[in-house]
């Protein structure tokens, strides 16, 4: 059983993927991993989870339409976009003010989930 918020993660990278899952496992976190969109999208359980951190560009569906159609079905979990590119953040803003830069140490990661909970 987990001490901490259950949390979603969506990214098409599944090296990324598994250590990020791996890294927030180890701090208690219980972590549900989609390297697909679409799939994250069919699976999707509203009030199921604190927090999501959705990748920016992935194949089937970028980031920002994710996150629309999984505030459409949940309006309190709490969003972050990750990304290795560099995306405006007025633009992101829109939508969440939590952004994750990828490359970012997994202590780094820990640390801004953590904080994004404390805050929900």
């Amino acid at each position: 059983m987990s001490n901490y918020a259950k949390i979603l993660l969506v990214d098409d990278d599944k090296d990324i993927a598994l250590s990020f899952k791996l890294a927030l496992q180890y701090e208690g976190f219980s972590v549900e991993v989609f390297d697909s969109s679409i799939k994250a999208l069919e699976n999707f359980r509203p009030k199921s989870f604190k927090l999501a951190l959705i990748d920016m560009k992935m194949p089937e569906m970028d980031g920002i339409e994710l996150y629309k159609k999984i505030r459409n079905k949940d309006e309190f979990i709490k969003i972050c976009f990750i990304t290795a590119y560099d995306w405006d953040n007025d633009q992101v803003k829109e939508f969440t003010d939590c952004f994750i830069k990828k490359p970012i140490t997994l202590e780094g990661l820990v640390k801004m989930v953590k904080r994004e909970i404390e805050q929900i």
